[in-house]
């Protein structure tokens, strides 16, 4: 099908799933049902460009692409790869997208890009102040937006917590999962990693993204922070709007 100007396909690389929709960039809605397709095991350059195009494929697109991708990308350049292979470090994966794709893509880290999605259409639209905004799932992503601008490519997820940890390594859901943990029990180790954070920027509101965003009454119970704490309107959506979104206006 033919599409407008203002609807982007937007992707979300994550460390266990692939996932794009179709986006109106006008009010963040998902024209269509979201096609997911498992990240590869080892996560490298060219099987996450295979998988990405596949997802392009499916819905016969081509124009610009919004992509949220498991790192720090500066100026379409990876530098980070805590959740995907180091071979992705120095990659320009705007450059590898795009040749693949035969599409315009634009890559951008993928808690930022879900940060943008509530900053454009979410609870963080009207709010002034510092605002946290948090994807938890394979690791921990972090969002930081000051008074509706976003500072991009913050690693909140991979500071060392007062314990010593890794916060990610200590708190990401793939933790909970990982070592069995009761919701009870994940509750009070990410109460440890919010409160650490609250001491250090002081925000006015921090919102969760990612595959927990969906179970906040199983663990919210668990959380003393003084912040206000709220799920993100688009639960696991998030990165596929705000990369379509931050795409458009780049473009």
């Amino acid at each position: 099908m033919p599409y407008s100007s203002n609807q982007i396909l937007g992707i979300d690389i994550g460390g266990s799933g692939i996932k794009g929709s179709i986006v109106d960039v006008t009010n963040g809605a998902l024209l269509c049902e979201r096609h997911k397709i498992l990240t590869p095991s080892n996560a490298k350059p060219e099987e996450l460009a295979e998988v990405f195009k596949q997802v392009v494929d499916k819905f016969n697109y081509k124009g610009i692409v919004g992509c949220g991708f498991p790192a720090v990308v500066q100026n379409g350049v990876v530098k980070t790869a805590a959740n995907i292979s180091k071979k992705n470090i120095g990659v320009n994966i705007n450059e590898v997208l795009s040749k693949v794709s035969d599409c315009n893509v634009l890559v951008f880290n993928d808690a930022d890009a879900a940060g943008y999605a509530s900053v454009s259409f979410g609870a963080a639209k009207e709010q002034k102040g510092v605002v946290l905004f948090l994807t938890i799932g394979t690791g921990i992503g972090s969002a930081l937006i000051i008074d509706n601008k976003l500072v991009p490519n913050t690693e909140f997820g991979h500071i060392f917590m007062q314990n010593g940890l890794i916060s990610e390594k200590y708190a990401s859901d793939f933790i909970r999962q990982n070592q069995e943990l009761s919701w009870d029990e994940w509750g009070e180790r990410l109460n440890e990693f919010l409160l650490y954070i609250e001491s250090i920027i002081n925000p006015e509101l921090i919102i969760i993204g990612g595959g927990v965003s969906k179970k906040m009454d199983k663990f919210q119970h668990k959380i003393t922070i003084k912040t206000k704490f709220i799920p993100s309107v688009y639960l696991n959506n998030a990165g596929i709007v705000g990369a379509a979104s931050l795409a458009a206006k780049k473009s």
